[in-house]
Order: structure tokens, then sequence, then C-alpha cells
């Protein structure tokens, strides 16, 4: 996983792309390989692009196109959402997120703006999306017209609702903060959140940056432009509305205020512009004149003829709307305004410890890898190296959809064993849309490779007794016919055991395709998803009750599988005690296990004995075996029997929900897996997937 970052709201319009901005730049010194990304972004109004993508694509001229830099509109995530397509929501940000990522050393993420009006649903999606793209989390609150307290407060609930989501927060930033208020803002937060690795910045508020440009007033209200287009970045301080008579009305004005005033009071117009170019009034920002009264024949030849013209704007709506709309304007730093660019840039610089920070980011390790990240690695490795899987049982109507969506997404090239006529009634038979021409479709009994394979099983098996009549059944034996077929090199793996047992789908394999060099024990392993992290179980399908030397080969069985498949092995040795506070057989037994394992492999982190508690839970785990490597944070959890394993993974499967992937079959030559009778859909497309990422490694 490449170094990111994830820049969270506490709220709307935190001013965050100043944020962005700062931590662009700190980036692009380290590397010219950056990306910027934004998960979704609001719909385009009048084909105009995402403001946050112009600006930082285009200020950093980044090496990546517009349409890479979001994965979805609002609309469609919106939709997806109220479909309850969440997962789907997911997925398509994780696939848009880590295709630009690998052209990328660096990448800042940024999160939605929180303006919806779901905006507490659109709040927990953040947390969603950081959570599993697994970056660290900076979190930037408003401070601006509110009091220290207040700012504490709605910073902290936002920090506590992202690490209740697992979420790894490094960071607070407090913007648009008062003057005199930064330092009790930093402490406050400090106080309150109690976190020592947590850094909390606070940027001081800006006039300059807090004010909308003439521009941003003219879009936001929909504007002609009548006059002043060249100092159409003039900011404005305040808005302020005049109706009273000229003479009464010049005392208001203020530097850089913005006038509001209905289109036909010539005599406001020619006051306010007299009043800009006087040494002794302020200077003014521009004129909105409302009502849709466009100022007359002649006094546009008076304003026609005047030099250096601040921006007049005309607007349709009557001066209470345009004045209640303006309220509801929020200043933004664009692409072509370099003056906000060069301020923001200076004001981070100046208030963040931009050293720590990069080391934080660069430094920054996840806590695990999510389902949701997990399912896509796995489809992306797939994707990377065809590899060919036959399935045994293709009549079953489990297999025939898993099959499909295996095609349809690209992810294995599929063969189904059956007889056409049965697999066709199937389908009919369940109402399935299944295009049979997506796979190849191999009866064994009428098959070209029948009798090859019977002649093969007699020189395989036949110091065994198998004969060329008791070949000739075996191999009219889905099973056994698929198992020749990745003995031979027709497939490259086998998943089978959605009709058939577990014995019925191992046992042609250990007799034909056999165990890997050095290996005396096949195992097995299952992927169990949680809702935050992957943890690698084994073995809970294969061995009742190994021996230690047996044990301890599937720990190192386990290890290699849970790198293969990206996770980092920390493996925990399970026993009903920890460390040497248990005696009797069984603790011993895993003791051994554990000696042996680590004798084999030095550089592996391994601990045992260690009850489960122990091995999960951070504060548990250093209660119990203080100053471990692997207690409260194993991800490969090696059962001692049989017996506890394959009741832990369904007690755990059941009462969390999470997904178990597997068994996934350990130490054959060649990848093949059983599946449970009672296997979904989804459960057979991940173990297909599995077996041909296993058969990737296969030589």
């Amino acid at each position: 996983m490449k170094n990111s970052v994830y820049i969270a709201t506490a709220e709307s319009n935190t001013g965050k792309s100043l944020v962005s901005l700062g931590i662009m730049e700190l980036f692009l010194r380290k590397t010219s390989k950056v990306g910027y990304f934004r998960p979704i972004v609001k719909d385009p109004q009048l084909g105009k692009q995402d403001r946050h993508i112009e600006l930082i694509c285009s200020h950093f001229k980044l090496a990546q196109q517009y349409d890479e830099s979001y994965a979805l509109l609002a609309s469609e995530a919106a939709e997806l959402i109220g479909h309850g397509k969440q997962d789907q929501l997911l997925n398509r940000i994780i696939t848009a997120y880590k295709k630009l990522e690998s052209k990328c050393d660096l990448m800042l993420i940024e999160g939605t703006d929180l303006t919806s009006h779901s905006s507490g649903i659109e709040f927990n999606l953040n947390t969603d999306i950081a959570h599993n793209l697994g970056t660290p989390i900076l979190i930037v609150g408003n401070a601006r017209s509110r009091n220290a307290e207040e700012t504490i407060r709605r910073i902290v609930l936002a920090v506590e609702s992202f690490v209740e989501r697992d979420c790894q927060v490094i960071g607070t930033i407090a913007n648009r903060v008062p003057a005199n208020e930064s330092s009790k803002i930093v402490d406050g937060l400090k106080l309150a959140i109690r976190d020592q690795d947590m850094m909390h910045f606070a940027l001081p508020d800006n006039e300059v940056l807090a004010s909308p440009t003439l521009f941003e007033i003219a879009e936001h209200l929909n504007a002609k432009v009548l006059y002043g287009e060249n100092q159409i970045n003039n900011k404005a301080y305040r808005f302020s509305i005049a109706a009273m008579q000229m003479e009464n009305y010049l005392g208001r004005l203020t530097n850089n205020c913005l006038v509001i005033t209905p289109g036909d009071r010539t005599d406001v117009i020619l006051g306010t512009l007299m009043a800009h170019h006087s040494v002794n009034f302020p200077q003014v920002a521009g004129i909105v004149l409302t009502g849709g009264i466009a100022p007359s024949e002649t006094l546009e030849r008076v304003l026609g003829g005047q030099a250096d013209l601040i921006p007049i704007l005309l607007v349709e709506s009557n001066t209470f709307e345009t004045a209640t709309h303006l309220g509801t304007i929020h200043p933004d730093v664009t692409k072509n305004n370099k003056e906000k660019i060069d301020l923001s840039l200076k004001v981070f610089e100046e208030n963040v410890d931009v050293l720590t920070l990069e080391e934080r980011i660069t430094s920054f390790k996840p806590k695990g890898m999510t389902p949701k990240m997990f399912e896509f690695l796995l489809a992306q490795t797939a994707k990377s190296d065809l590899k060919h899987i036959v399935l045994p049982e293709g009549e079953d109507p489990r297999v025939l959809q898993a099959a499909q969506r295996v095609v349809d997404r690209k992810l294995a090239k599929i063969t189904l064993l059956g007889s056409l006529e049965a697999i066709k009634n199937s389908i009919t038979l369940h109402g399935l849309s299944i295009d049979l021409a997506a796979f190849d479709i191999i009866d064994p009994a009428t098959s070209i490779h029948y009798p090859r394979f019977v002649a093969d099983l007699v020189k395989l098996r036949g110091h065994k007794g198998v004969n060329e009549s008791v070949a000739r059944d075996l191999i009219c034996d889905v099973s056994y016919f698929g198992t020749m077929m990745v003995h031979t090199g027709l497939a490259d793996g086998m998943v089978s055991g959605a009709v058939h047992t577990t014995q019925h789908t191992i046992r042609p394999a250990l007799q034909i395709i056999k165990t890997k060099k050095g290996v005396s024990v096949v195992s097995s392993v299952f992927f169990m998803c949680l809702d935050d992290r992957v943890l690698v179980y084994g073995d809970c399908a294969v061995n009742p009750n190994p021996t230690a030397e047996e044990l301890s080969e599937i720990a190192l069985s386990s290890a290699v599988t849970a790198t293969s498949f990206g996770i980092f092995p920390k493996v925990a040795m399970l026993s009903y005690s920890s460390g040497s506070s248990g005696k009797g057989e069984e603790v011993e037994k895993v003791r051994k296990a554990t000696e042996i394992a680590h004798a084999a492999r030095p550089s592996l982190l391994i601990e045992g004995p260690i009850q489960y508690d122990a091995a999960v839970d951070p504060e548990v785990g250093q209660k119990k075996m203080p100053g471990s490597l692997v207690a409260g944070d194993a991800t490969v959890l090696i059962f001692p029997d049989l017996n506890t394993g394959n009741n832990t993974y369904k007690a755990v499967q059941r009462e969390t929900g999470a997904i178990a992937i597997g068994p996934v079959l350990q130490g054959l030559n060649k990848p093949v897996n059983d599946l449970s009778r009672g296997a979904n859909v989804d459960d057979i497309v991940n173990t297909i997937v599995i077996t041909a990422i296993q058969a990737q490694g296969t030589k």
C-alpha cells in the first residue's frame, strides 16, 4: 500500500482546500508522482468541473486526467445508497482509487463536503470510505463564529466517530481560528482526546481567505457582469444594502464591502463610485444591481467612459432575496486566484509542523486489511494472470451462477463438468440467465480425454491395485476427472464440494496431485473477513488432532498462505492458557509446536501458547503477554485441533456476520479447494478466485 492521507471534515465549509494545498505542496517536495483523489463529487452544473480537483490538478500540474480524480457523482452515490447498494458504491470507490494509486508514490484523498441535506449519512459514508481505503486521517474543523469550547467539542465528536469505525486518525486541524484562540484550542484538543500520538494544529482566521471574490459572487448569484471584469477577483469583506439616501449611506461604507442596491438607484451607483475613488472613503469591492434593472442609456454612457471601473453585477432577484442568497455563499480557493493560493500555502506552512506531519504520514502502517480491500486485491490479482479453473459440479445452480459471475468479471477461465443436457435442465428449472458459450463444458464419460486419463490413472495408482476397469469407473467420477485435468495441465486448479463431501474432493487430490516437497500434511485455512480486518484461521477443516510437529507445519504453511494474499503474518498458536501460566498435555503440545516452528523459521513473528482474547485484543494481549510483538495484533490464528477450529470459525461467522472464505487447502502441488455444502454463490466465487491466485504461484 502506498503512503496516503485522507482529509475529512467535522462539518461543512471548513476550508479544507487550504489543507489540501498545504499537504500537496509537502508531498511534491518528496516526489513528483503524487495523486489527488476525491471519492465523491457534486454533480456538474452547466458542465463545470469540481473546483477542488481543478484547483489541485491545475496548480500543481498533476499528471492525471479529471475523470481519474474521482469515483462517483453525488447523484450516483445517492442512487446506490437509496437502493441499499453501499457495497457496490465502496467497490467502485476502491477500484477508482487503486487505479490512480498504481501510478503514484503518494496519495492525497479529500473527503466529501458534508453539504447535502443528509449530512449525517454523508459523514458516516466518509468514515466507511476512509476505513476501507485504510489510510491515516486528518480531521479539519471550522472555528469561525464560535467559541473555543464549541470548536473543540465538534472536532472531538468527529474524532470519536472515526475511531469507533476503526479508522486511524493521526491529527486534527482547527481552521479559521479567531485571534489569540489557537493555543486554547490546541491545548483543549490534547486534553480532550488524550492520544499522545495524535497531532493538533490551529490555522488562524484570515480575512482575505474568508472573503468571496466577485467572480464567486457572480457565479453564486448567477449574475451578469456588466462592468469591471478585469477586477473580478476583488474580494468582498462584507455585504452592505444601500436603501437610504446617499448622504446618509456613505458613512456606512467599509473597506472592500459589496454594495447591494436596486438597479434604478442611479444616485447610489454614482455616489458609490465617487466615494470609491475618493481618498476620504474606503475602497469598495463592487456593486450588485437587483431587480433585473440595467443602467439606463444615459448612465451607460457615463459608466462606459470610466477607466478602471470596479465590477458591477446585475441580478434578476430583488434586494432582499439577493442579500439572503449571498448569506449562503462560502468562499473558496479557485484555480485562477493565485493570491489566495499563495496565502493558503503560507498560512499552512507557518502554522503546521510539516516535518512531523510528513513523518507521520510516510511512516504510517495500517492496522489491517478491510474485507472490501481484500476482496478488491483478490480480484485484481486474479485478473493480472488469468487462470483456468475446473468446476466438477457443473449442474448445481449455485456453481452455474458463480461461474457466470467469474467469467463476466474476467477473474478466471472456467470449465464445467457434467452432461450438457443436465446443465441446460438445471438452468431452466431454476430460471437462471447463463451464457453457456462463456464456458467449456465437458462430460467425463464422453470426453476425448477419457482414454488418456484412464491410462494415466493406472500408471499413477496401479501399485495400489487400480487396474483399467477400476480406472474407467473412477475417471467417470467428476472429482477424479477434474483432478486429472489439473494434474495434466488442462486446468490450473479445481473447486468442488458444493454437492460432494470434503473427502470426495480431497482424496483424488492426495492420490494424484500429492503434496509439495517437504510438506507432510495437507491442511486448510479460512480467510475470516471481519468488519475491520481479515484474519487467517487454521486448521478448521482437515486435520482432527494434529501432533506438535504437524501443528508447527500447519502454522508455517498458514503464514506462507497469508503472505501470498497480502496479509503480514503474526502467528498466534492458540491454547487455553497464555505464556507459561498453564500446564497440561494440550498446552505442552502447542508450546512444542511453537518452538519447532520458530526454529524452522526464526524470522517469523510467532507466539504460543496464547489465548484467543490475548491474541486479538491489544489491551488484553499486553496484560497477559507484555512486550509481545504478536499479542493483541495476531493475523494468523492456529487452533490446536479441528474441534476447536471448526467450532470457532462457525461461531465467529454466525455471531459477527463475518465472511468466511474457505477452506483453502495448503500443501498440494497444485491447488484444489473444497466448498462447504452450504456455500452460497459469493462463497463459490471467492473460492474460485483464491484457487486462481494459488495457481499463479504454482511453478
